[in-house]
């Protein structure tokens, strides 16, 4: 069968792309920009690639069926086209479920935080474990270096996202997955172009749990109100929680500031300690969701904490860019307040005090151009020594409010290239430069290593 996928650059339907072609499919796509990591990921499988909707160019492709982002929308030429020749079409989500997912167990990860970096600690426990699982993640996975494979019978990790499925199915992608494994990881509002509050969200996420059947399991943690909301609505599965209390349920003791050793107990028996490269207790959390549910598919716990100390993260991910007269680059995907506090504090407990935090944010997220995060977005970013905003002409003046709470620390600009000058006028020997963004953010890693390739700095 030919499939052909409007949107395929997405790292979630560029994951659909390479399970197709896996499967034997003749696979092509269009998208608005085709360009690496991405495009080169799919051209090695052989995946044809177009850039544009123009109508003459899937006039030409001649598929089966289309697999359509959710991305794209009414008025999309090749959306239109699609509709007017009666060509058989589908959403990512429905084809995954339809083609992948019916004979597997299932593993998702839901919730707002975390489920890139959970999904792919949980893929590669079960690797670790020899059971070769299929996965889809939003992520590329170091350990993995694809974003999904279809891997062997039963075990299917996927990344459940609460985003819409298509301009043609409004509800969560995560209703189509049918998982015998769910972790809620957490419940916050976000996602503002479409849902309207958190009540929306919350409906969305019971959704999921009416299709986790009773000899499945729920993993969520006992302090989070708004998924204890969302079980109160009913819940038909089994439970297992991450508590705050030694005693009963799952429990984490740090033994180490900034997250990288953790002791993990089940109601009060010590199970073992993890000893690995990540950071940050967010990243702690995740990590003792994906071994209760390893456990669920019958990894023993030990196994998942040996696999977690040879977890080498997700790009995107607290990833090392570089290092140039001892000042560090980190790329971070975190774009929303509570992703950014988390991400800023796991950093500045690993760092020695007299090293600076030079936060470089680009809030680009559709919930953040809406403002509705104007009201926490400063209090993330109160832990940074220095924050740089680096806000595009239509929505610069959004965060006028936000610069002003920063006071000294708030730099904004809508120039890239003036923005990234005065970064490099103003670092300093043994600064960390953390950038955040989902999005490319004009290539400003890259330009900032030349940066201080070409500067003499030696001690600010």
């Amino acid at each position: 069968m030919h499939v052909h996928i409007l949107g395929i650059c997405g790292t979630f339907m560029g994951g659909i792309a390479l399970l197709a072609r896996a499967n034997g499919h003749r696979v092509t796509g269009q998208d608005l920009n085709v360009y690496p990591p991405m495009s080169t990921q799919l051209e090695e499988q052989g995946i044809g690639l177009i850039s544009g909707y123009a109508v003459e160019d899937i006039k030409q492709t001649d598929p089966d069926i289309v697999v359509i982002g959710n991305a794209l929308s009414r008025g999309n030429p090749a959306v239109e086209y699609v509709l007017e020749q009666n060509i058989p079409y589908t959403s990512g989500a429905q084809w995954l479920a339809e083609n992948i997912l019916r004979q597997r167990w299932v593993l998702a990860v839901a919730g707002t935080h975390g489920k890139t970096s959970t999904s792919s600690m949980l893929a590669w426990i079960l690797e670790y474990a020899g059971l070769n699982p299929g996965f889809l993640i939003g992520g590329v996975p170091e350990n993995f270096g694809v974003s999904a494979r279809n891997g062997e019978l039963p075990f299917f990790v996927v990344e459940a996202d609460e985003y819409d499925t298509a301009f043609f199915d409004k509800r969560s992608k995560f209703i189509h997955y049918h998982p015998r494994t769910t972790v809620l990881n957490n419940l916050e509002f976000d996602h503002a172009d479409i849902f309207e509050d958190l009540n929306a969200i919350k409906k969305q996420f019971h959704h999921l749990i009416r299709t986790v059947p009773g000899n499945g399991l729920l993993i969520y943690p006992q302090n989070d109100q708004n998924l204890q909301s969302v079980l109160d609505m009913g819940c038909w599965s089994q439970t297992e929680m991450l508590t705050t209390a030694p005693d009963r349920g799952w429990f984490v003791n740090l033994l180490s500031r900034d997250g990288s050793r953790f002791e993990v107990f089940y109601q009060g028996e010590l199970l073992g300690i993890v000893s690995w490269q990540l950071m940050g207790q967010h990243n702690v959390n995740n990590a003792v969701m994906a071994i209760v549910a390893a456990r669920h598919a019958g990894v023993p716990v030990q196994h998942a904490i040996d696999a977690l100390a040879e977890f080498k993260n997700v790009k995107r991910r607290m990833e090392l860019k570089g290092e140039v007269n001892g000042i560090t680059i980190y790329d971070d995907f975190a774009h929303h307040p509570t992703a950014i506090a988390t991400t800023i504090d796991g950093l500045k407990k690993r760092l020695t005090t007299d090293k600076r935090i030079i936060a470089i944010l680009e809030p680009r997220s559709n919930t953040m151009k809406m403002q509705i995060h104007n009201k926490t977005l400063p209090a993330s970013l109160v832990q940074a020594d220095e924050v740089y905003l680096y806000l595009a002409d239509d929505y610069a003046t959004k965060f006028d409010d936000t610069l002003e709470l920063l006071a000294d620390k708030g730099h904004g600009y809508n120039n890239l290239d003036k923005m990234i000058d005065s970064i490099l006028l103003n670092v300093q020997t043994g600064d960390q430069l953390l950038v955040m963004s989902n999005g490319g953010f004009g290539g400003i890693h890259q330009k900032l290593l030349d940066g201080l390739r070409n500067s003499d700095i030696t001690n600010g």
